[in-house]
């Protein structure tokens, strides 16, 4: 402290001594004192060369300190183990079994079996076979006909894995039995008439394809098909689809083309109104290029489909092309994003096709194509929240040839005997018309928990027929809702389903078609119910409950549903 303040006296005296600076003018003889604020420079600093002598008030000697302990010593037999190594207590792995068995049982007598088993020789082939049955004696109230069903398909595979390429083949066997048991209720029937009629209508579907996908080619791979679908009434329709499928890379995007050779024929033996066969059959040629660029945030696909189409039964031959162009814009990520497109097909309507949505048709229809000359949409994805999803989509689609179902005219009072079963006005044709769609959808999702998650979509469509009075059986606006709980033991799922409103139009017997009265089919609400209890990895006992609020409506014109359906089973899973 002391050699500090005597450096700082030195120095403010220093200071002072050297603020001062006196000069001779050499023009006058007088002499000039300029007094002036000292502004130091670095030329002015110096360093002291010497350490200040101090003088010390006293000094201090070191005093050398000595320790030493009493130690005594102590027996000890302690001897330290060596360590071990102490491994982790995994839990036991699930097992998971890749076959099982399912049966059950509900009320209209409704059993019902599904069971899957496959195998392998090797490590790089594989086979197994699918069964799936589902039938009901029927019992619906106040029918004057059977309304039972039964459901049959078996399916069949192999597969085998090579180096470069694997391959595939499948084939099956599919059976529907249905009957046509929507009689009109404003009709009386005498008994003679509905004892003469056999109600039974029964597809039959086989089918033989397979696939082939190629690693590191530009043949990326092709698959092929042939189905042979018929019914009850000798109607026969054979279909071979073929799409070869290539893939190459320009600079750093990808063109990948799909090529379609799709033969479709098929015949009807008789008409509805008369007797004459119906016969069709169709040639479609297509090429779908794709070229999509992907960008950080844009994704765009740039494409066609170009059709060469012939009528085989009329000689007429057509070209169409569509467009093929759709986009996505990430706005914010995971958040936002932008979806727009317009896009077009030609569609090969087939009496099978026409079956899996109306299984009342009769085996007297006109096939034709439908020309869908461009659907335009645009729309928003994301999420909401980290759990929260959603899909908005405003669309407006143009198609020239749209199909409808619309009910036959009767060929009976009810005290007149028909020829076939699908003539007393409980069958429907299809007719076609040119039609404008705008369409709205919109879909959330939430994911509430590993356990539990829940969707829910709405469809709203308006149409505009070009001839037609109506777009005939198709509803303005559907939706669903649908839950799922699942945890280690417990499984449990709900499904509501809403159908708006649709129209038909029915013609009395005898009346002309301008006569007819257009008959609505009321909205309905349908509540599904499914819940599971797993006993082991092997074992699980599950149920069912459709049509869980009881209703008694109708799917189409005439035909009511069963009402509450309850059917339970077990599930057993094992290895071959």
């Amino acid at each position: 402290m002391r050699k500090l303040f005597i450096v700082t006296i030195f120095i403010i005296t220093t200071t002072s001594i050297f603020s001062q600076e006196t000069k001779k003018d050499t023009l006058r003889t007088e002499e000039i004192t300029v007094v002036k604020p000292y502004t130091p420079t670095i030329s002015d600093a110096f360093k002291v060369r010497t350490n200040p002598s101090t003088e010390e008030a006293s000094t201090y000697k070191k005093e050398n300190v000595s320790y030493s302990i009493f130690s005594i010593p102590v027996a000890s037999t302690f001897t330290p183990s060596k360590g071990k190594v102490k491994g982790l207590k995994r839990a036991p792995r699930e097992r998971l079994y890749q076959n099982y068995v399912s049966g059950g049982f509900g009320n209209f007598s409704s059993p019902i079996f599904e069971g899957y088993v496959h195998t392998n020789s090797t490590r790089y082939n594989d086979f197994g076979v699918f069964i799936n049955h589902h039938s009901s004696q029927g019992g619906i109230k106040d029918l004057l006909l059977d309304d039972s069903f039964s459901n049959t398909r078996i399916d069949g595979y192999y597969k085998q894995f090579d180096r470069d390429f694997n391959w595939q083949v499948n084939a099956g066997l599919q059976r529907d039995r249905y009957n046509y048991y929507g009689l009109p209720s404003n009709v009386v029937f005498d008994d003679a008439v509905i004892n003469n009629i056999n109600e039974k209508q029964v597809f039959k579907n086989i089918y033989v394809g397979g696939k082939i996908n190629f690693e590191d080619s530009f043949f990326q791979g092709a698959t092929a098909e042939i189905t042979n679908f018929t019914d009850d009434f000798d109607s026969n329709e054979v279909r071979l689809l073929v799409k070869p499928k290539l893939e190459f890379p320009i600079s750093t995007e990808l063109i990948n083309a799909e090529f379609l050779v799709d033969l479709t024929a098929g015949k009807f033996n008789q008409n509805y109104l008369t007797l004459d066969d119906l016969k069709y059959s169709f040639l479609n040629l297509g090429f779908n290029p794709n070229f999509e660029v992907l960008r950080e945030n844009l994704t765009v696909n740039l494409g066609a489909k170009l059709y060469y189409s012939s009528d085989l039964e009329t000689k007429n031959t057509n070209f169409y092309a569509y467009p093929n162009v759709t986009a996505s814009y990430k706005l914010i990520d995971e958040v936002l994003t932008i979806v727009a497109g317009v896009t077009g097909d030609l569609v090969q309507n087939t009496y099978r096709e026409f079956t899996n949505q109306n299984p009342y048709v009769s085996p007297t229809l006109n096939i034709l194509q439908t020309d869908k000359q461009y659907n335009a949409f645009v729309g928003a994805k994301g999420k909401l929240a980290s759990n929260i999803g959603y899909n908005f989509k405003v669309s407006h689609t143009n198609e020239r040839n749209k199909p409808f179902f619309i009910q036959n005219q009767t060929k009976t009072d009810g005290t007149l005997d028909v020829a076939f079963a699908y003539e007393a006005g409980n069958s429907f044709n299809v007719i076609y018309d040119d039609t404008k769609t705008l369409r709205f959808l919109g879909e959330i999702t939430i994911d509430a928990s590993k356990e539990f998650n829940f969707d829910a979509t709405v469809e709203y469509a308006n149409y505009t027929t070009n001839t037609l009075l109506e777009a005939w059986n198709l509803p303005t606006m559907t939706a669903t809702i649908t839950a799922n709980y699942q945890n280690k033991k417990w499984l449990a799922g709900a499904k509501l389903f809403y159908r708006g409103t649709t129209k038909d139009l029915v013609i009395p017997y005898g009346l002309l078609p301008e006569n007819g009265s257009i008959v609505k089919n009321e909205s309905y609400l349908d509540l599904n119910l499914n819940g599971a209890y797993v006993f082991t990895n092997r074992l699980t006992a599950f149920a069912k409950i459709n049509n869980a609020l009881g209703n008694k409506y109708h799917t189409f014109v005439n035909y009511q549903v069963q009402t509450l359906q309850i059917l339970a089973g077990i599930t057993y899973k094992f290895d071959l």
